[in-house]
């Protein structure tokens, strides 16, 4: 199976070497490498040039944009430019985020699992970030989820899913709409990959209620969305976050936000999470 990679990149010179580094390592080479630089004002293109001069898979594509980093839109609008410069000759879709070290076998062994059962619509490791002078477990989400450092699509799932949604909850609606369809998604425990710069760490202020708006986008509802947002806050040692995500639910719900979720997919979405809540309660 063909897989082809698109990373969203701005300011990573600190990390850019060492992503390409281990991709063009793996054990299956991957058919297309396109970095995004999205208006990075260091070194990044340089560095993505000297690698694409090695190796004829890999490129570069550069976009101009803000600086102020908000979650969700900015990474995912830098992916659709590098949507443009693919064709279709490919099985999978990765995105990738510019900052993360791959084991070798990390995408043979993705390729495995796509092939072993033709309903996987997506598959993906787990992030390990560093802690103590040791890498342990990015444990901000269920060990069923696939962080958005590093999904993998079959390209069939891609399509009907409709590819990546422009704002925060991208990276939980594409996996609710796989459900949706009947796809499965697949975490592979035994493949670790280094996170080198922790999930946010480069957000904007702003970003504290947008979490908020994604719970309203996804159509959890009132009652999930205090939950997830608790568990979440909890989760990132800062309870006063619960709080934040609770005004950005009420926020987006008042001015009647876009959906990321059609009605029917929503009473899905929300039937899905209460299944979840109650298999962990009971």
């Amino acid at each position: 199976m063909k897989y082809y990679i698109i990373i969203p990149a701005y300011n990573e010179e600190a990390f850019m070497a060492l992503t390409l580094q281990s991709l063009t390592a793996q054990t299956v080479l991957p058919s297309k490498v396109i970095v995004v630089n999205d208006s990075s004002t260091d070194k990044t293109p340089e560095i993505v040039l000297a690698f694409a001069e090695k190796y004829a898979f890999i490129s570069l594509v550069n976009k101009k944009s803000e600086a102020i980093h908000l979650p969700g839109s900015k990474v995912i609008q830098a992916f659709h430019e590098g949507e443009k410069h693919i064709d279709e000759n490919y099985d999978i879709i990765v995105k990738v985020d510019a900052d993360l070290i791959f084991p070798t076998n990390y995408f043979e062994t993705i390729i495995k699992e796509f092939q072993s059962d033709e309903t996987i619509g997506m598959v993906g490791g787990f992030c390990y970030v560093e802690k103590n002078g040791e890498f342990v477990l990015e444990n901000l989400t269920d060990k069923d989820h696939i962080r958005g450092a590093l999904k993998a699509y079959r390209k069939e799932t891609f399509k009907q899913i409709g590819g990546l949604k422009p704002q925060m909850g991208w990276d939980t609606v594409d996996e609710l709409l796989c459900k949706f369809y009947n796809w499965k998604v697949v975490t592979v425990e035994s493949l670790h990959v280094k996170h080198l710069k922790p999930t946010g760490a480069s957000y904007n202020q702003s970003a504290r209620f947008k979490q908020g708006e994604a719970f309203y986008a996804l159509g959890y509802g009132f009652f999930i969305t205090s939950v997830a947002s608790l568990k979440l806050a909890m989760r990132k040692g800062k309870l006063l976050l619960f709080i934040d995500y609770l005004k950005g639910f009420w926020k987006a719900k008042k001015a009647n936000k876009t959906m990321l979720v059609t009605p029917e997919q929503a009473k899905f979405v929300r039937q899905y999470r209460w299944k979840k809540m109650k298999e962990k309660l009971f």
